[in-house]
């Protein structure tokens, strides 16, 4: 989106709007336009001038985040950031936000906002960015510069040698590698509720605060075949099962016999992101060959795209999400232009290439 991206502020707490604002405040892209202390407040200030993003709080006077994020898509569809504090209990109505329609949720700092870390303040920019990107009129259809100071964005190096040192032993277990950023919520689980049971194993970075990505797999598992759980260190990848990335953490896969297992790894961001999408697609192609598929879904930034490019150099097969179905199409994109894609299939063909790469029928 060019020039600035007007967004709307809506928490019951005064000291959190302005804290909000004079972080979004210090990046010349972006205006915020109007502060409320609950929804009915911000939709009358909304109907004099809507905004390109929403930044919205779960639990609130008046009526709540969930119901906020549902009028806001059945009456005037907008990108919603559900900002929420890591309380299990608003960490459970985040996921229900993100469900009804949110593209993307951030955590408020465990310390309380006037501490608000660098990285946060910086994960708050660019989900403002990103959200504003968005296609939201497509959720329906999954369903039926900064002003802050930038850090060094690190590779995958410093988590993972480059591919060079690859394993000579390949395992025979199939394995399906996925990176989403936002709007990947509801396009996982979009692929993984048409998953059998007998499906490859699984393991998905998506970019997620820690706390949300456990209940984000315990949300997926009551609605799947496949199991799907939060990733714990040293567990193994098996047949009809879905590993999610702990948020905080970086995912890497390693083999193990003739198998794989899973090794959840502190470290320095990667690509501003932990998890991040390339250090897992840089994992995959270390350990495997052609008996591994790595997906690349809707997302914002280029967090992937140089991990699929090396899993394609490792003779595994590499797919992109299309335009027309992404929600944010620019890590599909990023990994497009720097050669890493085989093929690029639209959201629907995706479930029917992974049971193909399995060598069952898909119906």
């Amino acid at each position: 989106m060019n020039g600035e991206i007007k967004v709307v502020i809506v928490d019951d707490s005064a000291s959190v709007r302005q804290i909000l604002k004079d972080i979004l405040s210090q990046d010349p892209s972006i205006l915020v336009t109007a502060i409320a202390s609950n929804p009915e407040i911000a939709m009358k200030s909304m109907e004099k001038d809507w905004p390109d993003v929403i930044i919205s709080d779960i639990e609130m006077p008046v009526k709540d985040g969930i119901s906020f994020t549902k009028e806001i898509m059945s009456t005037h569809p907008t990108p919603v950031v559900i900002c929420s504090a890591l309380t299990e209990n608003n960490v459970k109505l985040s996921m229900e936000a993100m469900a009804a329609g949110a593209i993307e949720v951030i955590s408020k700092p465990k310390v309380g906002m006037k501490n608000f870390l660098y990285e946060s303040a910086l994960t708050l920019i660019d989900s403002v960015k990103s959200a504003a990107g968005a296609d939201v009129g497509k959720f329906k259809k999954v369903y039926t510069g900064s002003g802050l100071k930038v850090e060094p964005k690190f590779t995958a190096d410093v988590i993972l040698a480059p591919a060079a040192g690859r394993n000579h032993f390949i395992p025979s277990k199939k394995l399906v590698a996925i990176g989403a950023s936002a709007g990947g919520t509801q396009t996982i689980e979009e692929i993984l509720v048409q998953l059998p049971e007998s499906t490859p194993g699984i393991v998905i970075v998506q970019h997620m605060p820690e706390n949300f990505t456990k209940a984000f797999a315990e949300r997926l598992d009551k609605l799947c075949r496949v199991r799907v759980k939060e990733a714990e260190n040293g567990e193994l990848i098996h047949e009809g099962k879905v590993i999610i990335a702990a948020g905080n953490r970086h995912l890497i896969v390693e083999s193990a016999g003739d198998a794989y297992k899973v090794v959840v790894k502190e470290g320095p961001l990667v690509c501003r992101h932990r998890p991040s999408v390339d250090v897992l697609f840089r994992s995959v192609s270390k350990c495997s060959g052609k008996n591994a598929l790595g997906i690349i879904l809707t997302g914002m930034g280029d967090d992937g795209a140089n991990g699929m490019l090396e899993m394609k150099n490792a003779g595994i097969r590499t797919i992109a999400q299309d335009k027309a179905t992404c929600i944010v199409f620019g890590m599909p994109k990023m990994a497009i232009e720097r050669g890493g894609v085989n093929t690029i299939l639209p959201l629907g063909e995706i479930p029917k290439a992974i049971m193909s790469f399995s060598g069952e029928k898909f119906n």
